[in-house]
């Protein structure tokens, strides 16, 4: 099973940031993962399917400014774009968690994923910074990651 396959310890360490489910949030363990995954299944073809942050959101102006979600999104693709630069990984796909608020199993309505806010009694939706941020990202080809490390990871 997956569990046992991994051969790994799943943890988190107490200065680790959190989002609004409780979950840490470490992009080096997402290009770590990458890495094993890669080195495990002799480069295997990955998509990243969903990957996001739930922020709290108590009204319209927090929302739209959702900066620690864009600041999520950029840490974890360019983590991504570290371990496409080591030439051992084959990650074909990135997919933002989620395009718009939706229902979490967990937390109903409580939690918000999306890059674009909805006013769920009116159903009107509202793109959020992050969703702008991710836009320009897909469209300049990442060029707009801030670079963290001396290697330039992007094109």
């Amino acid at each position: 099973g997956y569990w046992a396959d991994i051969h790994c310890n799943l943890m988190s360490d107490p200065s680790w940031e959190k989002n609004d489910m409780g979950w840490s949030i470490v992009p080096d363990g997402l290009r770590e993962m990458l890495l094993w995954t890669s080195n495990r299944y002799n480069m295997p073809l990955i998509f990243i399917t969903e990957n996001g942050s739930a922020e709290p959101e108590p009204d319209l102006g927090t929302a739209i400014n959702d900066e620690k979600r864009r600041a999520y999104f950029e840490s974890h693709i360019r983590a991504c774009a570290q371990a496409l630069g080591t030439g051992y990984v084959n990650l074909q796909g990135y997919f933002a968690w989620s395009l718009m608020d939706n229902f979490e199993w967990q937390f109903g309505y409580q939690r918000r994923f999306g890059i674009c806010r909805v006013d769920f009694e009116t159903l009107e939706r509202t793109p959020k910074r992050s969703a702008l941020w991710y836009r320009d990202t897909i469209q300049s080809l990442g060029r707009n990651i801030c670079h963290k490390h001396e290697t330039d990871w992007f094109p």
